[in-house]
């Protein structure tokens, strides 16, 4: 018999390549998926999909089998536009206590949270584990509930008991991307990216953050976080490259941050007056006008993780997105 596994956020970026590595490394996988989760990047895996949602205690409880040996919590929202901050903060923190209390009623052996590198602010320097944690990006809902649900599991940790480790990735790129840096390929695919953010960082492969997962089961020590970062890249190279490898033109030269910020203003004032969640809002301009540099030195030797070049994620994120019909075929013309 196998290991096994409770995983929440299945469905998810990070998610759904966790489950495949489990899967395909022999795990008994469990996986909590609300009733409106698309399970198409699931097909085909053997695993067991049970319907609940992580801010309701009792489906996460019936969901979980009894003294599973990890619980693998990746779900939460990445929200950044304000009027969401509710329905975040019940995911991110209340969510993140009703998966601790099922875990600690089923008698699981070890939690392993997913967290971001971003709960240490806006560092002007190097982030490292052990780097002192800034308030400055606290304004930001997601930065600030990140921050709260590693306190949650640190709470439990103290109080409870709870064998838990946290993993902190940086900016993520690989197959199965539908949400996050896939928005940027496919706004250069269409001719329609409308500028490049002048702020850069570290970016890591999915399936690497995955590995780092199950490695932090194994090996990982109670109570520590791993940062899990990539290779250091301005988001110009970024999208230079992708410009690049889809055959289309590109800006040449970053926005100015100001203007980004100032843009994100008047975004958030036409979104009061149509109630539609804006493309640009302070806080995910605020996020990507920067470069916050990151340390994978401690993931790197006690869990064996490893970086991918930018431009090898980068053509495997398209070449997934094509075979989704994601992207346009050919060069333009």
């Amino acid at each position: 018999m196998g290991l096994t596994a409770f995983v929440t956020g299945a469905t998810g970026f990070v998610g759904m390549n966790l489950a495949r590595e489990l899967a395909g490394n022999g795990w008994q996988v469990t996986a909590l998926v609300r009733q409106s989760s698309p399970l198409e990047d699931l097909a085909g895996l053997d695993i067991d999909l049970q319907q609940g949602d992580i801010t309701d205690a009792d489906s996460v409880r019936s969901a979980m089998p009894p003294k599973v040996d990890c619980v693998f919590h990746v779900a939460a929202s990445t929200n950044v536009w304000s009027r969401n901050n509710e329905v975040q903060t019940r995911i991110n923190v209340q969510g993140t206590r009703n998966v601790i209390e099922a875990a600690l009623h089923r008698e699981a052996s070890r939690f392993v949270h997913t967290s971001s590198f971003i709960v240490w602010g806006f560092q002007p320097t190097l982030v490292a584990e052990d780097s002192q944690r800034l308030g400055n990006a606290d304004w930001i809902n997601y930065v600030r509930t990140k921050h709260e649900a590693e306190n949650v599991v640190r709470r439990a940790m103290a109080d409870k008991r709870l064998d838990a480790v946290i993993l902190n990735p940086a900016h993520i790129l690989g197959p199965g991307d539908r949400r996050n840096w896939s928005r940027m390929i496919r706004l250069v695919d269409a001719g329609k990216l409308p500028g490049v953010p002048p702020g850069g960082g570290a970016f890591s492969d999915v399936r690497e953050v995955a590995r780092a997962h199950v490695e932090a089961f194994h090996r990982g020590r109670s109570g520590h976080n791993y940062l899990l970062g990539g290779e250091e890249t301005p988001f110009l190279e970024v999208v230079r490259i992708t410009g690049e490898l889809l055959g289309r033109k590109v800006p040449n030269r970053a926005s100015p941050a100001w203007l980004l910020k100032s843009v994100s203003q008047l975004y958030r004032l036409k979104a009061v007056l149509d109630g539609k969640e804006p493309d640009l809002t302070p806080e995910s301009a605020a996020m990507i006008t920067r470069h916050i540099h990151c340390d994978s030195t401690k993931a790197q030797r006690e869990l064996g993780y490893r970086f991918t070049p930018v431009r090898s994620l980068l053509e495997d994120t398209i070449d997934w997105m094509r075979g989704q019909a994601m992207l346009r075929e050919g060069p333009a013309q």
